[in-house]
């Protein structure tokens, strides 16, 4: 019995799949071997990576991405962007940036020994400039930068001799170009100077200025993930001035014997009969492949950079589900506006019907035409995706799975349906309908899921973002904590960090992200991010359900547009009464379990992080306060 002819869809793919296949082994062959193979891992040490550094760092020249070309040294690798050596101090493998600390040429040139700066190891001889390059400052080193000023009038070199020098001690944002523009204005708790602007800047840059690199913008990361699909190995052609993306085979994948000897007597010859059999391919599958190409493409999740990027970080089995973007759209009526359940400034949230009967609620990711806005939603559709798939509390949202679509980025989520905090307590239809009972309740709870963040994750989880707003209630009156797209993982980030009071002892140097009315002015001022911002943001919370005002109000007093402004002054002074919610009826303990709640939201809210309590003394101050108003509840039932 004769084998069945093949169908139509191997004649389909056929001719591509040989044409492509013999062009990438025709033009690879020669270099397969330097990229494929693995360096001797008992001589060879690139700190701070592992002995074969991942891509898109390489030490093979000709390998990897070539604007990550690594000089291994010790203690430290190096890197070189636009012409200018950087030493690598950190690197962490699951987010894409790395610390880098810059080289200075002025000592090895003589005729500026005299310059002040050849007494210094990190400022270079001219301004840092990342355009061009996959590489952007984040927001941390700018604002350290921006606190340098000189002192007036500046102690200045010989500038005709030392004009770098001159003009860093005036400016000393020129050191980053992207950094030029920020402008920052000192409170009376910072110096107001500094008249050795090059010995801070030194220091600031012996830290590390801290970059990142945006998979999504750089082709080169797309080409290389269907490199690695082929089994291949990411690479460059030096001598090409464009830098051409290559992708190396194994000596494995090479052509059968007749077409390397082919080869390597005359390569056109060898080009010529590719192209030939291909078109003699395609004269008989042509048809075929038209009509059912679309069956044979890669699902579009596996070609999306977004769904490889949290493969990188995590394993698919621990993520949760992936659903289409027709299903999701299916399951709003298309994103029916009079389903739309809540609108914030990264999205819109609409209430979905999944073909299993489930009700959820669907967060709609804005698509911002802005690069940096559509960089930072990815970003935090990338970060919540992750944080909550690796987190499981009661009074946490579910993450149920999510969709990434050229077409829009959306998450599942649990869908709670008696609304947020803010609308019970701002809300003109609900407004006043919480008890005190209730309010301490919830206080508790929302305690319970950021001790749960902070003390139960390793490492640590800050969610950056804790307010009414993000406050889900139930209808048993439960409460569930949502939108962790601020959220960062407190990963220290060099050993210095382990001198810090925080409650685990570290924190992360980055830009303030936030709400306003609850950002932590301690974080603001130094950008260290910790557990206790967090605190202060629940502060604020507790000061709302005391209250029942919002926490930035611009129709109140300039002092007091703040609610912990306005709160902690009255608390102050002896008048917590004027700012109690009229809408609370307090009686005999309630009043003391009130005045308790205010004392412990001060304390939240106190200016000096290290003055607030950690979230393990706010769970047991509230449950102890709790446990007094239900002793008293029951006795007034008895007694009925």
């Amino acid at each position: 019995m004769s084998p069945p002819p093949p169908n139509s869809s191997t004649l389909a793919i056929l001719p591509f799949t040989f044409f492509f296949s013999v062009l990438v082994l025709f033009s690879t062959s020669t270099y397969a071997h330097t990229c494929s193979s693995n360096p001797n891992t008992s001589t060879y040490t690139c700190p701070p990576f592992p002995p074969n550094p991942p891509f898109p760092f390489s030490s093979s020249p000709g390998c990897g991405h070539p604007s990550f070309q690594l000089k291994c040294s010790t203690p430290h690798s190096v890197i070189s962007i636009n012409n200018l050596s950087f030493s690598i101090l950190s690197y962490n493998p699951n987010s894409s940036s790395i610390v880098l600390s810059p080289h200075n040429p002025i000592n090895t040139q003589p005729h500026k020994n005299h310059c002040p700066s050849s007494h210094f190891l990190s400022i270079p001889n001219r301004s840092i400039n990342l355009s061009g390059s996959p590489f952007r400052v984040s927001d941390a080193p700018c604002s350290r930068l921006s606190f340098l000023q000189p002192c007036s009038p500046p102690t200045l070199p010989n500038c005709s001799h030392c004009p770098w020098e001159c003009n860093l001690i005036k400016n000393p944002g020129e050191v980053l170009r992207d950094c030029r523009s920020m402008h920052h204005s000192a409170s009376d708790s910072e110096p107001t100077c500094q008249s050795d602007v090059l010995s801070h800047l030194d220091e600031i840059l012996s830290l590390g200025i801290e970059v990142d690199w945006d998979e999504t913008q750089d082709p080169y990361f797309s080409s290389c993930n269907s490199c690695h699909l082929n089994k291949g190995f990411c690479g460059f052609n030096s001598s090409d001035p464009d830098k051409q993306f290559i992708c190396f085979h194994s000596e494995s994948t090479f052509s059968p014997p007749w077409i390397n000897k082919l080869k390597k007597h005359n390569r056109i010859a060898v080009f010529a009969v590719v192209i030939a059999l291909t078109s003699l391919l395609l004269l008989v599958s042509v048809t075929t492949a038209i009509l059912r190409s679309r069956r044979f493409k890669p699902p579009s999740t596996e070609e999306d950079p977004t769904t490889i990027f949290l493969h990188n970080h995590r394993s698919a089995s621990l993520l949760p589900p992936v659903f289409t973007y027709e299903e999701l759209e299916s399951s709003t009526n298309h994103f029916d506006l009079k389903r739309k359940i809540g609108d914030g400034g990264f999205g819109s949230v609409f209430l979905g019907h999944l073909h299993d009967g489930r009700l959820v609620a669907v967060k709609y990711l804005h698509r911002h035409h802005a690069t940096s806005a559509k960089k930072f939603s990815t970003k935090s559709f990338c970060n919540e995706i992750l944080i909550l798939s690796s987190i499981g509390h009661p009074n946490l949202v579910k993450l149920h799975g999510y969709c990434s679509d050229p077409r829009g980025l959306l998450l599942v989520y649990d869908y709670v349906p008696n609304g947020t905090l803010a609308d019970h307590l701002h809300g003109k239809k609900v407004k006043g309908s919480l008890t005190w009972q209730e309010r301490l309740e919830i206080a508790l709870q929302t305690a319970l899921a950021m001790e749960y963040l902070h003390f139960s994750m390793v490492p640590p989880i800050v969610h950056r973002d804790i307010t009414s707003s993000n406050i889900f209630v139930e209808r048993d009156m439960s409460i569930k904590v949502g939108d962790f797209g601020l959220s960062r993982l407190l990963v220290l980030q060099d050993n210095a960090n382990t001198n810090s009071n925080t409650s685990n002892g570290g924190y992360v140097w980055t830009g303030p992200q936030g709400t306003p009315g609850y950002l932590d002015p301690d974080y603001y001022r130094s950008f260290r991010l910790t557990e206790k911002s967090d605190v202060y943001s629940f502060g604020v919370v507790l000061l709302e359900l005391i209250s029942g005002l919002r926490a930035v109000d611009q129709r109140r007093d300039k002092r007091e547009m703040a609610l912990a402004d306005m709160v902690v002054s009255r608390i102050q002074m002896g008048q917590l009464q004027q700012v109690l919610d009229p809408f609370l009826a307090l009686e005999g303990e309630a009043v003391d379990a009130v005045a308790s709640v205010a004392e412990l939201a001060f304390r939240c809210v106190a200016a000096d992080k290290d003055d607030r309590p950690d979230s393990k003394e706010v769970v047991l101050e509230l449950k102890r306060v709790r446990s007094r108003v239900l002793l008293s509840a029951n006795g007034d039932v008895a007694k009925e």
